[in-house]
């Protein structure tokens, strides 16, 4: 981290935040299609199932997860830290 600049630990921080999002919505996506389709099945005006909703559905999570108070703080706060004050406690 010692000469990183700001966005470039920024982007570490939040890529490894955003990777279990990612790895939810892997998970979620074949159980999700499979619940919808059950459910809407059981209509008599039936509609296509897209892959649409679940990539908006993601992009939504994606955003909500990045754009939270806490974790942008948080990670704007670690990426302004001085690496030698983190230093000096060990």
């Amino acid at each position: 981290m010692l000469g990183a600049s700001t966005s470039d630990v920024m982007q570490l921080l939040l890529v490894q935040f955003l990777k279990p999002v990612l790895l939810a919505n892997v998970i979620a996506w074949p159980i999700a299609w499979l619940a919808m389709s059950y459910w809407l099945s059981g209509f008599d005006d039936r509609i296509g199932l897209s892959p649409g909703y679940f990539v908006g559905a993601s992009v939504l999570a994606l955003v909500i997860a990045t754009a939270t108070a806490t974790v942008a703080s948080q990670a704007w706060r670690v990426a302004r830290a001085e690496p030698a004050r983190a230093l000096r406690q060990f």
